[in-house]
């Protein structure tokens, strides 16, 4: 199949402004399907509510539009009811760490087959430019007029920590490492989370004054280097980008599935 077959396209142009990056995260996420030689009926998509989440009524696949911050609770259901399908979850900053944040934790706990996509903007776009969990200390924003006094999560360290068996962060700059990462994300066996920085330039740009999103693609070049580069040694603000997980674990569904036939064995 090629990359057109697994788009809706009588529903563009999309939605999303100018220069958002949640549109090469589609573009990549499209590629890396189209790479793994995935058949649009055995892929489903769920999301919940925002800028990201709009991504799944773009895709040909299996997909459903849910309650905000939900979107893993509903994707736990789909797959343990169909384990062959293969799930993807993008997320912006709420669905995932916001409301969403509790499912978030305990999806990568169980450790449960299926891709998240946490697509970071450091800002809730859809509903006005308020501040995040992801947005950084002294960022700006109309819930924070002066300035950000939380400071943000990060999301590698807090995935890993939360039992994650893939962990990876890119941006929207680096299309390659970003489609080659998603394809990696959903080939693995067990609970997937790659962050995604992607600009917004209609209100985190403009709020925080870093210029539009060509200004940000260039920080996303300049301040990200690969895990292990020397100048992190360097430069400690840098940001760091790569796999940082990739380990075997039991994974929840084949679990629940011996489970029951261990049980079925024993009733006999």
């Amino acid at each position: 199949m090629a990359v057109k077959d697994y788009i809706r396209q009588r529903f563009f142009p999309h939605m999303w402004c100018p220069g958002c990056g949640h549109g090469t995260i589609l573009n990549a996420l499209l590629r890396a399907v189209e790479t793994l030689g995935l058949k649009k009926q055995d892929i489903v998509m769920v999301s919940g509510i925002g800028c990201s989440a709009r991504i799944s009524g773009y895709v040909d696949f299996h997909s459903m539009h849910t309650l905000h911050g939900r979107a893993l609770a509903f994707a736990t259901g789909v797959k343990m009811s169909k384990p062959e399908l293969n799930v993807i979850v993008p997320m912006g900053d709420g669905d995932a760490l916001a409301i969403g944040g509790n499912h978030f934790i305990h999806a990568a706990r169980r450790n449960i087959e299926m891709t998240a996509i946490v697509m970071n903007n450091r800002i809730y776009g859809m509903t006005g430019g308020q501040f995040s969990p992801l947005s950084a200390h002294g960022s700006m924003g109309t819930t924070a007029p002066y300035g950000n006094i939380d400071h943000d999560f990060d999301v590698v360290e807090l995935a890993t920590a939360a039992g994650a068996t893939f962990v990876a962060r890119t941006t929207t700059y680096h299309v390659h490492e970003l489609s080659d990462f998603i394809a990696q994300a959903i080939s693995h066996k067990g609970f997937s989370v790659l962050e995604v920085l992607s600009q917004c330039p209609t209100h985190y740009g403009r709020r925080n004054r870093v210029g539009g999103a060509v200004d940000i693609l260039k920080t996303y070049k300049n301040n990200t280097v690969r895990i292990g580069s020397d100048k992190k040694q360097e430069n400690p603000d840098l940001i760091e980008r790569g796999v940082f997980v990739k380990k075997e674990l039991s994974e929840y569904c084949r679990e629940y599935d011996r489970l029951i036939a261990r049980e079925h064995r024993e009733a006999e």
